[in-house]
């Protein structure tokens, strides 16, 4: 997982510095005086050197229980203080450790059932799209609503709402990326709704209806001066018209080598979380005519892999030399796993509860390329890594439970559901990096 709070490290080690004893400086003994009234003999003379020996060894053999006392002190302060400037550092109070002597990954955990969960009704929302609203179209088991993802070695915070509204105070919260993206801004909105007495006070900017069909929907907070966005951008590059003296099967472009041209709008966030993917298939691609591009040239021949890459590496670029990312967080949500039981897509299996086993859905080659050009990246990037979490999660699709029941849904989530975690951890991050307060998880 990549960590943009690296700026730690040199706290961790100052703090450190600060516990460990210091090496005193130690001066010379004086020489030892030999008094005999007697003239030096043979034998007296190698007693002198003996001592002699002795008193230059003496300053080394202090000078060597120095460093070895200094190496035990350190190592004590290694166990002891490390672990609780952890504890402090992940989020104070948002990422409780059950073992200091464990490094918390967060997303390597399992599901649990937890009867405090949900937190919000879909219908009560007027920014869930009805087509994620499961329980509104329909869906009679409520057990899928009850999983809380548990980390091996902590807890994910039942953040206090009000903090996080405190948080967020005369912030802009800019989500990119396709409709997995647009379901965790609703998500996201929903959540933070139920701290707010007015919900009058919390419009969309343009009082546009959430759909789909709108590159851009902004909602705002206005007791608490705060904006969540969300950009329709489902390649994160540009997609234009077919080019001049193109072969007839193209008939359009994506361009890897530049961003989306609605890139501009997103530079003065707070946050930004992007995300891209479901739509980098044959059948949204070549299916479709549309092929890549890299400055004049046509790509009939380059993979979906290699253009997915290449796609990434222009957006790499653009957030090097771009974004402030001293002022702005950016975090990078990875492939969501769908659950189609054929992969033409046409049978939806949706479960009661959570599979036992991945299927094979932890891995996604998506994933796996942003973590390799994020590595490479000179500034912190955020990985939000939900791919395996997420994996389990047959039960939590739409399925049939959408606003359109005839076409089955194993691709998108319910609302209220599996993207409210999602939120729970991004959440997690920020009051980590914001240094504000949360209720910590249940063990």
């Amino acid at each position: 997982m990549v960590n943009n709070f690296s700026r730690s490290t040199s706290f961790n080690r100052r703090a450190l510095n600060a516990e460990s004893p210091r090496v005193l400086n130690v001066s010379s003994p004086k020489a030892l005086n030999v008094l005999s009234a007697k003239p030096l003999c043979f034998t007296s003379s190698r007693v002198y050197h003996r001592l002699g020996w002795v008193s230059r060894l003496f300053p080394v053999l202090i000078l060597i229980g120095a460093l070895i006392s200094f190496i035990i002190l350190l190592h004590g302060g290694y166990i002891y203080v490390l672990p609780s400037l952890s504890q402090a550092f992940y989020g104070h109070g948002v990422l409780k450790f059950n073992d200091s002597s464990n490094v918390c990954d967060i997303f390597d955990g399992s599901w649990v059932i937890d009867d405090d969960y949900p937190f919000y009704n879909a219908s009560d929302c007027p920014f869930a799209e009805q087509g994620f609203n499961c329980l509104g179209n329909g869906r009679k088991d409520r057990d899928y609503l009850k999983w809380r993802w548990k980390p091996k070695n902590c807890d994910i915070p039942r953040f206090n709402v009000h903090n996080v509204l405190e948080m967020l105070r005369d912030k802009r919260i800019v989500f990119v990326g396709d409709s997995m993206s647009r379901t965790q801004w609703e998500s996201l909105i929903c959540l933070l709704m139920t701290g707010v007495e007015d919900k009058k006070s919390v419009y969309e900017v343009n009082g546009n209806k959430i759909t789909k069909r709108i590159r851009f929907l902004g909602v705002r907070f206005t007791s608490f001066n705060f904006t969540i966005e969300f950009f329709r951008s489902v390649f994160l590059v540009q997609h234009g018209w077919m080019p001049r003296h193109a072969p007839k099967r193209v008939r359009s472009t994506l361009k890897l080598d530049k961003l989306d041209d609605v890139s501009n709008e997103w530079i003065n966030a707070d946050v930004l979380i992007f995300n891209t993917g479901q739509w980098w298939v044959p059948g949204k691609l070549f299916e479709t005519g549309c092929y890549f591009q890299v400055g004049n040239s046509v790509k009939l021949g380059m993979s979906i892999p290699a253009g997915f890459k290449m796609a990434l590496g222009t957006w790499a670029s653009w957030v090097e030399n771009t974004i402030d990312t001293n002022r702005t967080l950016v975090f990078f949500r990875t492939f969501e796993p769908s659950h189609w039981s054929e992969k033409s897509r046409r049978f939806c299996n949706v479960t009661q509860n959570p599979l036992l086993e991945t299927e094979g859905r932890d891995r996604s080659i998506f994933s796996e390329t942003i973590f390799e050009v994020i590595k490479n990246m000179t500034v912190p990037i955020t990985v939000l890594q939900v791919t395996s979490m997420s994996a389990f999660r047959r039960d939590a699709h739409v399925g049939g439970w959408s606003d359109n029941p005839m076409v089955p849904d194993c691709s998108h989530w319910c609302l209220p559901g599996l993207p409210d975690i999602w939120n729970e951890i991004f959440l997690s991050y920020l009051l980590a990096n914001y240094g504000l307060p949360a209720v910590n998880g249940k063990q």
